[in-house]
């Protein structure tokens, strides 16, 4: 994987087009993803929006609250599938890339998933990650943001093992479901300023542009 390339879609599209798996497969889970998005079954929050506040345990066995986090400047946050998606962990690092950007600009990051705090804390450690790693394990946030949805019925005979393994060990019940891959930037004052919402995984909101308007929030105020 070459990690020197200019942006964050670029690193994804060129790990997808490495990707070795049945095109039947990939056939039919780009279908009931798209499906799922074509239903508004999750549009997620939209510009303007008031960002629900959420309290949720970290990484280190420490808890975080949204409106703290907002008391200092705007937050990027950002929900992502599990240290098990490698387009998630591609994120992860470009955010990380850019870390000090936006701490010189006064913003926060923030990565929720539904995986418990062992599994963030694994995650955090594999990346070196300098910001907040957050669990939703009851998935209510994933909810409040309008990006939860439960996986299609007969998709998981299409995914991989490890992928299997990895949702059973997050919900042992075996009703399986996950945020959409989604970024919102959050002003000071809690109110959606930018997203990317999206069942088209294999895109992310690039690091650049969520700064871009961190610096154009700052300039406003």
């Amino acid at each position: 994987m070459n990690t020197e390339l200019r942006t964050l879609n670029e690193q994804l599209a060129q790990f997808a087009a490495s990707v070795n798996r049945p095109e039947e497969a990939k056939a039919a889970i780009n279908a009931a993803f798209a499906e799922v998005e074509e239903k508004g079954l999750v549009p997620g929050l939209d510009v303007g929006d008031v960002a629900p506040d959420f309290e949720l345990p970290d990484a280190r066995g420490g808890v975080v609250r949204l409106a703290d986090r907002l008391a200092t400047g705007p937050v990027v946050l950002t929900f992502y599938r599990g240290s098990w998606c490698p387009y998630c962990n591609l994120e992860l690092r470009a955010y990380q890339a850019m870390v000090d950007d936006f701490r010189a600009e006064g913003a926060s990051l923030i990565a929720i998933s539904p995986q418990a705090p062992d599994d963030a804390m694994s995650m955090t450690e594999k990346h070196a990650l300098e910001y907040d790693v957050l669990s939703d394990v009851e998935q209510s946030v994933l909810a409040a943001y309008r990006i939860r949805f439960d996986l299609p019925v007969g998709i998981t005979e299409h995914m991989l093992d490890s992928t299997l393994a990895a949702l059973a060990r997050q919900q042992p019940d075996g009703n399986y479901s996950l945020p959409v891959p989604a970024t919102f930037v959050i002003d000071p004052d809690g109110v959606v300023r930018a997203r990317h919402v999206s069942m088209a995984y294999r895109t992310r909101m690039e690091p650049s542009e969520a700064l871009a308007v961190v610096r154009e929030i700052n300039a406003s105020r």
